[in-house]
């Protein structure tokens, strides 16, 4: 073998091994799972969790679990414009989770991970009122997804995963005190990404 064909064989050998150490796997039986796979929202450690398709279908209709596991759902519905004004939350860029208990948590992306706030419930409640879809949202799972930084105006009802994925996205890609250059057009292409996926 030529010193060039080893070469290569030690470069796709560990172009191989990156690629495993990379594959996500199921936190349940260890499968791995497409780059696409469902989720499940661990109550007790409010975390989410990558599951195969197979383990997914135990925890369809809370099936199993005794409800620390939530399978997330795959619902993404663009709503008309939201009044969230009325939550008392300062941020352009904020996802609204209702939880279990009747909690109602805000958190907004920072160079630093999520902010949260608690949000008045009686508020939520008024605003579930108005919006029917707001109402429809299965508690811990799906949230109240807003952006209206620089003169966006995007309402949506997204799995909580998609808002951790814009959280971390935000964190990787700020820079400085504002942002830099590179955090709000990753940003819009997140929810331009969001259009094509709903």
């Amino acid at each position: 073998m030529s010193a060039d064909g080893a070469l290569a064989r030690v470069i796709r050998s560990a172009a191989d091994r990156a690629a495993t150490a990379e594959a996500e796997s199921c936190e349940l039986c260890a499968a791995r799972v497409a780059d696409e796979h469902p989720h499940l929202y661990d109550t007790g450690a409010a975390e989410v969790r990558c599951v195969c398709g197979p383990c997914s279908v135990l925890f369809a209709d809370g099936a199993a679990g005794e409800g620390r596991y939530r399978l997330v759902p795959r619902r993404r519905l663009r709503l008309p414009p939201v009044d969230t004004g009325v939550l008392g939350v300062p941020v352009g860029l904020v996802f609204f989770v209702p939880r279990s208990d009747g909690a109602v948590t805000a958190q907004g992306p920072s160079p630093a991970g999520a902010m949260r706030w608690e949000v008045d419930a009686d508020a939520w409640r008024r605003l579930a009122a108005e919006v029917p879809q707001v109402a429809s949202m299965t508690p811990d799972v799906e949230a109240l997804l807003v952006n209206t930084v620089r003169g966006l105006s995007e309402h949506w009802i997204v799995p909580v995963d998609d808002c951790f994925r814009m959280t971390a996205l935000v964190r990787r890609e700020w820079r400085g005190l504002s942002g830099g250059g590179r955090v709000w057009p990753a940003v819009e292409q997140f929810f331009r990404d969001l259009t094509e996926r709903s």
